[in-house]
């Protein structure tokens, strides 16, 4: 029960759809297996491999490796490029100025800045005011995209200490903890992410060859935090999903995580969520994730995740996804 990883809101699979045709929207979510009832069910949630196949459909579909996203497109190859352009930089410093050229020669939305104030890099993300502009699944994808791809330039994720966004803070918010492995500001000046300088003195780690798994795994490498990061919540997640199908309390997941239940309370809400919130996100995902993968009995998936009855756990994965265990198993 301990392996395990988010799922995505519905709300940002349909944001990757809206530049496509409606008739291949159904067609790519049903290669991907998703139903396309699902795609308007509010609520609704996929697995991290069923929106990352749809993703691969989509830009291939598109010819658009950020599908719709910008005014012209970035065409199939580009991250490649990009990457290659990075490899024999002698640093992170310098492999990031060039990130930003690589952007500023492919797209005219935007600038991305990398520079050093006191102890912090912040690579910043400057709309070209000239441009139509784009939204705020634009202004995610690219922080994500570079932070994932200096982490993976150096072979360790880094950890961010800010992220800020010049638009205002999206309907469910909290979906956004698994995206960016820092506490995220909405509602800012600016739109940039910060973290230590020290990274960008650090050797470029990857060659050529490492460069095939990477974008095999794309997007999951880059867009998607790992549970593994530090941060409480994702502490916290990992340790209830080993503990299931016993529900531990929080008193004792603070002192298996070496906290007062004060402290943490305190730190969970500092990232933007509540131990009943995480609670619920697991046992709400790995639902998810047996429905979808498996042809696990119901009733045994409801006992596996906590729940002592059918009941209880229909009316709680329908609060979680606003449909029924079995109505999201047929529309998977």
């Amino acid at each position: 029960m301990n392996q395990f990883s988010g799922t995505v809101p519905i709300s940002l699979v349909n944001a990757f759809l809206a530049g496509a045709d409606p008739a291949a929207v159904e067609r790519m979510a049903g290669q991907s297996g998703i139903h396309s009832e699902l795609l308007r069910e509010p609520a609704a949630r996929v697995t991290l491999e069923q929106f990352s196949t749809l993703y691969r459909l989509l830009a291939i579909e598109l010819d658009d490796e950020m599908p719709g996203i910008f005014s012209r497109p970035l065409r199939n190859g580009t991250l490649k490029y990009l990457c290659l352009s990075l490899l024999d930089a002698p640093r992170l410093e310098i492999a990031m100025h060039r990130f930003g050229q690589f952007f500023h020669l492919v797209v005219d939305d935007f600038r991305l800045e990398s520079r050093r104030e006191g102890g912090l890099c912040r690579i910043e993300l400057v709309p070209d005011p000239a441009s139509p502009g784009f939204g705020v699944l634009g202004r995610e994808l690219m922080l994500k995209l570079a932070h994932g791809v200096a982490s993976w330039l150096i072979g360790e994720k880094i950890p961010l200490v800010s992220v800020e966004f010049d638009c205002p803070r999206p309907p469910r918010a909290s979906d956004y903890l698994y995206l960016f492995p820092g506490p995220v500001q909405y509602g800012c000046a600016r739109t940039l992410m910060s973290f230590d300088a020290a990274y960008l003195e650090m050797a470029i780690r990857q060659r050529k060859p490492d460069l095939k798994k990477f974008l095999a795994r794309a997007p999951e490498d880059w867009i998607f935090v790992s549970l593994a990061e530090q941060q409480v919540c994702n502490r916290t997640r990992q340790y209830l999903a080993t503990c299931l199908p016993e529900i531990p309390t929080i008193e004792v997941v603070a002192r298996h995580l070496h906290f007062s239940v004060r402290t943490l309370c305190r730190r969970l809400v500092a990232e933007g969520t509540t131990f009943q919130a995480v609670k619920d996100e697991v046992r709400r995902d790995i639902a998810i994730q047996r429905l979808t993968g498996s042809t696990d009995a119901i009733a045994s998936i409801a006992y596996d995740i906590g729940f002592g009855n059918t009941t209880a756990f229909h009316r709680a994965f329908r609060q979680w996804t606003g449909s029924t265990p079995k109505t999201y198993r047929a529309m998977t």
